[in-house]
């Protein structure tokens, strides 16, 4: 028993030593320093996935990225949630303040092969805003600007096969350098998905068929990201515009109870994002000051037509979005040593929706925040204590009533202690308290998702803020082997419901007055190595990971606890192999599945969330300029979502094309200056990512 425990405490230090060590390459007169990546990297308050470097999560689009991220599930009823905590998702460190069937939209048209790496912030602290609820997760696409021209092209095609097949394509060019003056990034980039979406409703007491569909689905999708950073000596000035457009159709066949239809729908979705930061520097370079401004518009346009080519929905919406922050930090002596950080924020948005030009909402969100929080290290011991506090003002009005307001002042304490028992072993006791407000998608009274005779969708203008006390203890061993426990105790919290009234199906939002979420979940990294040379000899191994062969396991445990509702749990399991074949062919086997059975808010699930095989193969040429990757998902087409409603009698299924096939390729194009030193991110770069910390 005393040696199984040595081999569980001690496995990952062979897994991890060597991605600490900085490599020094010696080539002829010149000398290239090298810093080997990561895979999964583990931090106090986060983990940071590398997507760049993983062709297995960077095949297809960002949503298939991330619904490979052990732990992560995506569904269509209740969105994004990472070890038992929604998530709110952030992009290149701002929030995207999207969500529901938009977000899915959204990633699906972005390729994964554009993106560096994905961060999840499970306890975010005083820094951070208190709406971000139970955890952030932060999409990075930028890269690396040099003091010369540097090009990267990107290139993915997919095509999946099951009752046709669709194409899937995606193309990106990313241009940067840098001189005496400034510096500046251009990214450019379109991508082009076909899909197909099959969804069954049915009345299980009657056994009637309510509604059946099949959609064959286009994704267009153009971006340009840009930025110019200015270095006026210790501080700079940045300045980013993004912009993406898509333009999606769907062509929908159903049929049910009573009815059979034939139906197209169009959404147009313009995105734009502007930022201006300024940064004052100091002689101590962990003292800091950041401004930052930040302009966000997005227009939506929804139409959907019937058999008769006449306008059945006829949707938009604009929200914008203004947020002006300050951030200062300096260290401080605290014990050992320690650090100080505060700031304010203000920001607005402004929602409005109308359908046939009529305007049902117009909704307005002005929150005023300022923050305190310390950090201070004493012996192997870290703390942190910190508190938040937000002032909210809600109004609004549809165009039948108004909105119930919501005006309050809060405080959102949060604090953390952490054990360090070597470097990169740690324990960690975490609390914190957040809110989380309502999406504007959930809020949207207009039908933004496919409806027919029998399916109605709708959002809910009075729903009010969620508040969650968030619990965690963890402890964590050189980033791949982890064991925790989490609970977030709920009240008001927003849940997706379907009520069914005489075969009419109601998908709407409501707020539940309070749950608990609970999430268990451990990993473990197991090389090979182990079952041909023993224990004894592993552990003597100095290696790198990305040159071993090892199997990476993932168990997490969830349970949805419901007043007045008796919930069962559920598993979801993540197996990934990683073997290198001859001529240093990577060869990525990824096995996904949850069991059935337990309860995900109030539906129970009777298909897996993610139930998929994907196999990949990678391998660089030309001196690692050129990636090629080869990908093969959910190779026996199990993958299918289904789930039952409480109180009601109704199963619904959804089944994607998810089984695809195609290649991957990223081409850095030469530069004649090999010694040209990289230069930090251009994209937004402020003080919390000098420490891989984003805030907002």
């Amino acid at each position: 028993m005393r040696k199984f425990t040595l081999f569980l405490f001690l496995l990952p230090l062979t897994i991890i030593t060597a991605q600490e060590k900085i490599k020094d390459t010696l080539k002829l007169d010149q000398v290239e320093i090298k810093k080997e990546k990561k895979a999964i990297e583990q931090k106090a308050d986060r983990t940071i996935f590398d997507f760049a470097g993983q062709s297995y999560l960077n095949s297809g689009s960002v949503i298939e990225g991330l619904k490979k991220l052990p732990g992560l599930i995506v569904s269509d009823v209740a969105g994004m949630m990472y070890q038992g905590k929604l998530l709110d998702v952030y992009l290149d460190g701002r929030p995207l303040n999207i969500s529901s069937n938009e977000l899915t939209a959204f990633l699906e048209g972005m390729p994964a092969n554009n993106i560096e790496r994905v961060e999840v912030i499970t306890q975010p602290g005083a820094e951070f805003p208190a709406t971000s609820g139970g955890a952030i997760i932060n999409i990075i696409t930028s890269k690396k600007a040099k003091k010369y021209l540097s090009a990267t092209y990107s290139s993915g095609v997919n095509f999946t096969s099951y009752d046709a097949t669709r194409a899937r394509i995606n193309n990106s060019l990313l241009l940067s350098s840098k001189n005496k003056l400034f510096g500046w990034q251009f990214n450019v980039g379109q991508s082009y998905r076909e899909s197909a979406l099959w969804s069954n409703i049915t009345n299980e007491a009657s056994s009637i068929s309510i509604s059946d569909s099949d959609a064959d689905r286009v994704t267009r999708n153009n971006y340009i990201r840009s930025a110019i950073t200015f270095d006026l000596q210790k501080d700079r000035l940045l300045f980013n515009y993004d912009v993406n457009y898509r333009n999606n159709d769907a062509f929908t066949l159903a049929n049910g109870f009573g009815f059979v239809s034939n139906d197209a729908s169009k959404t147009k979705a313009l995105r734009q994002d502007a930022v201006a930061t300024y940064q004052k520097r100091f002689d101590d370079k962990n003292k800091k000051l950041d401004f930052i401004f930040n302009f966000n518009r997005n227009d939506n346009d929804f139409n959907l037509k019937g058999i008769s080519n006449t306008n059945t929905l006829d949707n938009n919406s604009q929200q914008d979005y203004i947020n002006f922050r300050i951030d200062y930090a300096q260290p401080l002596k605290i014990l050992d040593e320690g650090k100080i950080s505060f700031g304010s924020l203000y920001d607005n948005l402004s929602f409005v929706t109308d359908s046939f030009g009529i305007t049902n909402l117009d909704y307005d969100r002005r929150t005023a925040a300022g923050y305190l929080e310390f950090q201070s290290k004493y012996k192997k011991f870290d703390f942190i204590v910190g508190t938040r506090a937000e002032d909210y003002s809600i109004t609004g009005k549809t165009n039948t009533n108004d909105l119930i307001p919501f005006k309050q002042f809060r405080f959102f304490p949060n604090a953390s202690v952490q054990y360090n028992f070597a470097p990169q072993i740690f324990f960690n006791v975490n609390y914190n308290k957040k809110i989380n407000l309502p999406s504007t998608s959930s809020l949207n009274p207009n039908n933004t998702n496919y409806q027919n005779q029998n399916i109605n969708f709708t959002g809910n203008p009075q729903l009010q803020p969620t508040i969650f006390d968030n619990y965690e203890v963890k402890i964590s061993a050189f980033d791949y082997a982890y064991i925790g426990y989490n609970v977030s105790v709920i009240k008001n919290q927003v849940i997706n419901r379907v009520f069914l009234n005489n075969n009419l199906v109601t998908n709407t939002n409501v707020n539940v007055n309070e749950m608990k979420i609970h999430n268990f979940n451990f990993a473990l990294p197991l090389p090979y190595m182990l079952f041909t040379k023993g224990l004894k000899e592993t552990m003597k191994f100095d290696f790198n990971p990305d040159k071993i062969n090892f199997l990476y396991i993932y168990a997490g445990y969830q349970l949805h606890q419901i007043p007045n509702l008796n919930t069962k749990g559920f598993w979801n399991f993540n197996l990934m192999s990683q073997i290198l074949l001859p001529k240093e062919i990577k060869f990525v086997t990824n096995y996904s599945y949850s069991t059935t059975g337990g309860n995900y808010f109030y539906f129970v699930v009777t298909q897996p969330f993610n139930h998929s095989l994907d196999l990949s193969f990678s391998k660089k040429f030309l001196k690692d300029q050129l990636s090629i990757s080869l990908n093969f998902d959910d190779i026996f087409n199990t993958n299918k979502q289904g789930f039952t409603a409480v109180d009601t009698p109704i199963a619904l299924e959804n089944k994607y094309d998810t089984r695809r096939f195609g290649f991957t390729l990223n081409y850095k194009i030469p530069t004649r200056n090999k010694l040209a030193k990289e230069d930090p991110n251009l994209l937004n770069k402020d003080k919390k990512d000098d420490n891989n910390i984003i805030g907002n």
